[in-house]
């Protein structure tokens, strides 16, 4: 949690979200005096309780936005597609708020009421927002870094971090080449002087050095960087800067060491009970949820199979520590799509796929039966996906580091489904694989939490789907 609330991006985006919900909840209260202002009894009628009201109005919005991936710290989105998917998140929200009105009528605060205040909302929440994309973008804000090192480690900033989202929380002011190291940094970001390290970063006003040398071992000025330490300059490590930043392990230039020293990767009695709780809530509340909608889904797959079909799709699947259970789903493939017995990847537009298995897994809805797998105890909620045994072994002479996803529990949601879309190449396994190895190493409640609403995102708009 505290290593998470470390990124500059991340604080500004609690900031925003705290100025937000104190805006929406001043949206109700507003809402409320323009309604019945004019009739005394009536607005001392709903002026009962108002702060909890406006509570309740404003926490149900910022759900529905969270569940929109509004408050991601990599958002890349046009003005009109930030207030397209903001009004898709005030619609989540305006139904939640109706369901709870329909629980707990003594929270309603009227259609009036209500309309109004959705309204005015919508209008404060884009206004900040368009001031806050201009803010964060202003470089006096931003924490100011200078790379040690300007060889193929410390390029891989200039490489893999160029756009401007990447760097919503700090700025680059230049790379300070090592003599033992093959320039690979543009040499117009090059910082050559005779100055030393603790000069150039009084001079530059440096908040953070990153040691990104291509060979640290006997090389590195360790008088100047402790000396930069005691003036409050913090010094991090490019593995753990790229971490932080980009929210992946990036696997060129991972090392054993690394993993070992840093920290995370809680696997303490507490975490394991505290996740197990949250899968067990979690499974039960989606079962309820979701019940109506999978008794829907297994009446349109008889309808489009018939009779003798199954519905159920059993396969086997990896588990934690290399263990293999079988994995449930709503059958969204033809009987016959693997009758050679070799395990394929879904393609996009799989003539494999049924009519119903096109929409359930667009929807996700053909994953729903795995929440008794969570029930089981085979999966988490939230974790990395599982991947069939014969993908497993294959992946794993092919790329470093891939058994250590499943040192967890995989999970019916995960990071990298959030992140990355949908992987059906080595390759693009790979890149799934800095995501999960990023949640591996920094998994905890909120983490858990925070996935699992955003995956309504994922759900809601298909994205990485087929």
């Amino acid at each position: 949690m505290l290593r998470f609330l470390r990124r500059q991006s991340v604080r500004w985006l609690m900031l925003l979200g705290l100025c937000e919900l104190l805006l929406l909840a001043m949206s109700l209260a507003t809402a409320t005096y323009l309604r019945y202002g004019h009739n005394a009894d009536e607005l001392a009628e709903f002026t009962v309780h108002l702060p909890e009201r406006a509570l309740v109005f404003a926490a149900a919005i910022v759900f529905g936005m969270v569940a929109l991936g509004q408050y991601q710290s990599h958002m890349r989105m046009t003005r009109f597609g930030l207030m397209a998917r903001q009004a898709v998140a005030f619609v989540l929200g305006g139904v939640l708020l109706v369901i709870g009105y329909y629980v707990l009528p003594q929270a309603y605060v009227g259609r009036g009421v209500l309309a109004i205040a959705l309204t005015l909302g919508f209008i404060f929440v884009l206004g900040i927002r368009i001031v806050f994309l201009q803010l964060v973008e202003v470089e006096a804000l931003k924490r100011r870094v200078l790379i040690l090192g300007a060889g193929t480690r410390a390029s891989q900033i200039h490489n893999q971090m160029r756009r401007r989202t990447d760097r919503r929380g700090f700025c680059v002011v230049g790379y300070v080449p090592h003599a033992r190291e093959t320039v690979a940094v543009p040499e117009e970001q090059l910082i050559r002087t005779s100055l030393s390290l603790c000069e150039i970063v009084a001079r530059d006003q440096i908040d953070e050095v990153v040691v990104g040398v291509d060979d640290r071992r006997g090389h590195l000025p360790m008088d100047d960087l402790l000396e930069c330490r005691q003036m409050g300059i913090t010094i991090t490590d490019l593995t753990s800067f790229f971490e932080r930043e980009s929210g992946r392990l990036q696997l060129s230039f991972l090392d054993p060491s690394w993993l070992v020293f840093s920290g995370g990767f809680n696997g303490t009695p507490l975490r394991q009970l505290s996740k197990r709780c949250f899968d067990l809530v979690a499974a039960s509340l989606l079962l309820l949820l979701c019940w109506p909608l999978m008794l829907v889904e297994v009446l349109a797959i008889r309808i489009e199979s018939g009779a003798g079909q199954p519905i159920l799709y059993r396969q086997e699947r990896v588990g934690a520590h290399g263990s293999t259970f079988k994995l449930l789903k709503f059958r969204s493939m033809r009987t016959d799509a693997e009758r050679d017995g070799i395990a394929r990847w879904a393609s996009k537009n799989d003539d494999r796929v049924t009519r119903v298995g096109r929409i359930s897994r667009k929807l996700r809805i053909d994953e729903l039966p795995q929440l008794w797998n969570v029930l089981k105890g085979d999966m988490s909620i939230v974790g990395p996906r599982p991947e069939r045994p014969q993908f497993v072994a294959d992946l794993d002479t092919k790329i470093r580091y891939y058994n250590l996803r499943h040192c967890l529990k995989p999970g019916l949601a995960g990071w990298a489904q959030l992140s990355y879309p949908y992987g059906a190449t080595v390759e693009e396994a790979a890149e799934k694989l800095k995501y999960d190895l990023f949640y591996v190493k920094n998994h905890n409640l909120l983490l858990d939490l925070l996935i699992l609403i955003q995956t309504v995102e994922v759900v809601l708009f298909g994205r990485g789907a087929r």
